[in-house]
């Protein structure tokens, strides 16, 4: 059984919702403020606009001005990235495609920690907002299972990117595929909370409840001092990723491959890789993992 973040209230999924189709609002920016920006609050801003090349380079190019807690959210992202330099692109008001701004007080070697915690996040909001299981692929894809011929597929919806910004902040970004349909798909290995039969795709209560999840996780951890293990950060995070248990294949830096059942994420939050030729365990800090189908 895939391990995932199901919703809390176990909603019935239906389909058709008001959103689903042909209607993409625009956020409310204002409402999104009045609810997210709080006295005491980690969001110290929010701004909305109609589009940009990409939320995380905007957001860091003026990191040094700006205090920790701001949020930048575009309608459309024309120039999105995703790890690897890889590009990320949906059609305007089609999904969620914000950074935030963060600067954790914590140890340099727990960083690594903060894609995976921003993965944990956003997983648990959704699933309680959106009605919508989801699960995790080791470092920062988010997971969804769309209805297919051959049974439920397990899709990317969304992807996590952490970019160093100045000298003490790290500026994390994240696009979802919200209310994009089949045939907006940039790749057939995508998905989409609404192929996900999704019981709500209103993109402002989404977007509320992954930064109010965020704030929770991330004071869990800096209050913590980063450790995984104290904050339940890495207990959470390992009951909810897809990638445990599967066999994989890691394409890694420098053009090595390794082959091999992912077994467990460690404390510095790699992947831990039980080779399939019998060598010894190897922690995974960097690369490209491939889930491997299981042989009948």
């Amino acid at each position: 059984m895939t391990p995932s973040f199901g919703p809390s209230h176990g909603p019935s999924p239906r389909s058709g919702n008001r959103w689903s189709d042909l209607e993409r609002p625009p956020l409310n920016a204002a409402a999104l403020r009045r609810a997210l920006v709080l006295p005491g609050g980690l969001w110290t801003s929010l701004d909305v606009v109609a589009a940009t090349g990409s939320t995380n380079s905007d957001l860091a190019a003026r990191a040094g001005a700006l205090p920790e807690g701001a949020v930048l959210v575009a309608e459309e992202q024309t120039a999105g990235r995703g790890r690897l330099d890889r590009t990320w692109s949906a059609p305007a008001r089609s999904g969620l495609f914000f950074s935030v701004l963060l600067k954790p007080r914590v140890p340099a070697e727990r960083l690594a920690w903060l894609p995976l915690l921003t993965g944990v996040a956003a997983a648990t909001g959704l699933a309680r907002a959106a009605g919508v299981d989801m699960s995790l692929k080791w470092p920062n894809d988010l997971l969804v299972k769309v209805p297919g011929p051959q049974g439920k597929e397990e899709r990317k919806a969304g992807g996590i990117l952490a970019e160093r910004a100045g000298d003490d902040g790290i500026v994390v970004g994240l696009g979802l595929n919200v209310t994009l349909r089949a045939d907006e798909l940039p790749v057939p290995a995508a998905g989409s909370l609404a192929l996900a039969n999704a019981v709500s795709t209103d993109r402002d209560p989404l977007l509320r409840a992954v930064l109010r999840s965020l704030e929770h996780w991330y004071g869990r951890w800096t209050a913590a001092e980063g450790d995984p293990a104290a904050s339940g950060l890495q207990e959470a995070y390992a009951a909810g990723c897809a990638t445990l248990g599967r066999g994989v294949r890691a394409e890694l830096p420098g053009g090595r491959t390794l082959t091999g059942e992912a077994v467990a994420i460690d404390g510095g939050g790699r992947l831990v890789v039980a080779r399939a030729d019998g060598g010894e365990r190897e922690a995974v800090g960097a690369g490209d993992i491939v889930h491997l189908r299981p042989v009948d």
